[in-house]
């Protein structure tokens, strides 16, 4: 073979790797020395996009709600491939018992799972409801490494908290504010299962918002998700944080509007972020597949 042929087929190779893997520089950034290895298809890639994830909470029915709602996430994952999942409470109804996992977790998320799309859960009040959530904690699923818990993908660092009353709070918010105090990330999500502003039956809570708005506000936390309201609500920046609760993952209730209410629906649903170096998209995706809220966190808001 010809040297010049030699030449011609080497940059063809290439050419077409390129063609076939353009996202691959973007992951490497986002996930460096992470498991994330699979390729984005050139079809769906988004320029810039550093980060896709979706929350859902109060799931673990194993009901037609739960399913249906499964499947939407399945099918958005087909389009918009993510691999993580904030799982914000309530996993196993009615009492947290982990011999159900199968029932009301892998088999409805089994598709997901199969994908290597990785699922990072709180305690809702359900679920500690039998041995207060240990044998949760302790699932490897959930992917849990305490009650309260910090990780991080690229530019975001995620807090877990535990919300519920008996909740070790001295410790748990001295631990939140050094964690906050002492990141480095651009993005600030802080997860937990119950809200914190709310329009739906609970509302919102009094203690909560003096307890962690001055935290948001003072470390710059952009972002606030929960469930415990089984409904879809997307607050507007409230001192500089987006408060979504995304509850409505099996079963819904009604839900009202407040003066900081930018969108609220009982639908069932689950929310959706993608993640650049200057805002977050959101949008809000219900059982049919059609988007129905569609909002912008900024990096920096008031």
């Amino acid at each position: 073979m010809s040297l010049k042929r030699r030449q011609f087929l080497l940059f063809s190779s290439l050419s077409a790797l390129a063609t076939a893997t353009p996202y691959r520089s973007i992951a490497a950034v986002v996930y460096a020395g992470k498991s994330f290895s699979r390729q984005i298809n050139p079809k769906f890639a988004k320029k810039d996009l550093l980060l896709r994830f979706v929350s859902v909470a109060d799931t673990g029915t194993g009901a037609k709600g739960q399913y249906d709602v499964a499947q939407a996430m399945t099918n958005y994952h087909s389009k918009n491939p993510y691999d993580l999942i904030v799982l914000a409470g309530d996993n196993i109804y009615t009492n947290g018992e982990i011999e159900k996992i199968g029932e009301v977790f892998e088999r409805p998320y089994a598709s997901l799972l199969k994908q290597n799309v990785k699922f990072q859960a709180c305690l809702g009040n359900h679920d500690i409801r039998t041995a207060n959530g240990e044998k949760q904690l302790k699932y490897a699923g959930f992917n849990m490494k305490g009650r309260y818990y910090t990780f991080s993908r690229g530019l975001v660092q995620f807090f877990a908290l535990d919300t519920n009353d008996n909740a070790d709070w001295k410790n748990q918010l001295s631990w939140l504010e050094q964690e906050l105090s002492r990141s480095q990330a651009t993005w600030k999500v802080v997860f937990g299962h119950h809200p914190i502003y709310a329009s739906g039956v609970y509302g919102s809570n009094p203690a909560f918002i003096q307890t962690f708005t001055p935290l948001f506000q003072k470390y710059s936390v952009q972002l606030y998700i929960n469930g415990h309201e089984h409904h879809y609500e997307r607050t507007r920046a409230i001192n500089g944080t987006t408060y979504i609760i995304c509850g409505a993952g099996a079963g819904n209730r009604p839900v009202g509007k407040n003066k900081w209410t930018e969108y609220s629906t009982s639908n069932l649903s689950f929310a959706a972020y993608e993640v650049y170096a200057d805002k977050i998209e959101v949008s809000a995706i219900g059982i049919d597949n059609r988007v129905f809220d569609r909002g912008v966190i900024p990096l920096k808001s008031t």
